[in-house]
């Protein structure tokens, strides 16, 4: 298959445990336990292919069992995966969620395979010849992003980026005088970015394209999401709905977003599909 996006950054297992429960620290409640594919550049991989799109996956998965089955469950879930990094000596990394009626308690992300391998899971771009959208994730280390944003071969790619977790968010700093980068953040990240109170999501784009991004979509969950780019500033609220999950949302919105705008989507009618299908992915229906 011949890809039509690449997804770069994280690419594990991702163990959410899930209770219909409102939680607090240490609070100990029945749920559910699942083990399914994830890390920000699967997730925005595997909802980008529901949209249609072809992704290619480039990240680092061990030579373990469980990087044997992640790499299988990938290629059913019909994604290029022979773009992968296989390492002899680095496990697959894992992510470990709690969630609760009242949303995420608490997540660790492991993902020191990833930053272990550095540039090495760059290496098959030099033989795509690649000239469609790539998604980046924040869980990539500090150098190898401001590698990314300064490097020539990336100074006109349409490049589309997640900080990961807002405690990754600056990592993405160097990416806020690239041409051509659009960064999707959620209002606490934006705030992160400008050392500032955001304000509400057209507050924080506006100010994030005034310090000389190419394009900015903030997203502040059941609340206004926005986008500023060349074109000027666009906004939507989402629709109201349960929410019966929120790991993987902001991937899922990033991805629809993606698929949009790569079938001749405007700005105002890329975010509207994008929040609609945040909207759904959290009330826990298909999308």
């Amino acid at each position: 298959m011949t890809p039509d996006l690449l997804c770069i950054g994280s690419v594990l297992w991702d163990v959410i445990g899930r209770s219909n429960a409102h939680m607090r620290v240490g609070a100990d409640v029945p749920g559910r336990i699942t083990r399914i594919p994830g890390g920000v550049a699967l997730n925005i991989a595997m909802a980008a292919r529901a949209y249609g799109m072809v992704p290619a996956l480039l990240s680092v998965v061990g030579r373990d069992p469980e990087g044997d089955e992640l790499v299988a469950a990938c290629g059913r879930l019909g994604l290029v995966t022979d773009t992968l990094y296989r390492s002899d000596d680095l496990p697959t990394d894992i992510y470990m969620a709690v969630e609760g009626a009242n949303g995420l308690i608490a997540a660790i992300a492991d993902a020191h395979s990833l930053e272990r391998a550095g540039d090495k899971i760059l290496a098959p771009l030099d033989a795509l010849a690649f000239a469609g959208p790539i998604a980046l994730d924040g869980n990539l280390t500090d150098d190898l992003l401001a590698r990314i944003a300064t490097e020539p071969r990336f100074a006109r790619a349409d490049l589309r980026i997640a900080p990961a977790s807002p405690g990754k968010a600056e990592r993405l700093i160097p990416f806020l005088s690239h041409g051509s980068a659009t960064l999707y953040v959620n209002l606490e990240e934006a705030g992160l970015l400008l050392h500032r109170d955001p304000g509400d999501a057209g507050e924080a784009a506006g100010a994030l394209r005034a310090r000389g991004l190419h394009r900015a979509i903030v997203t502040d969950g059941p609340r206004l999401a926005a986008c500023a780019g060349p074109d000027g500033l666009v906004t939507r609220r989402p629709p109201e709905v349960m929410v019966t999950r929120v790991t993987g949302a902001g991937d899922t919105f990033m991805a629809a977003h993606i698929a949009a705008e790569a079938e001749g989507a405007d700005a105002e009618a890329a975010l509207a599909c994008a929040v609609r299908a945040a909207a759904t992915y959290v009330s826990g229906d298909t999308y």
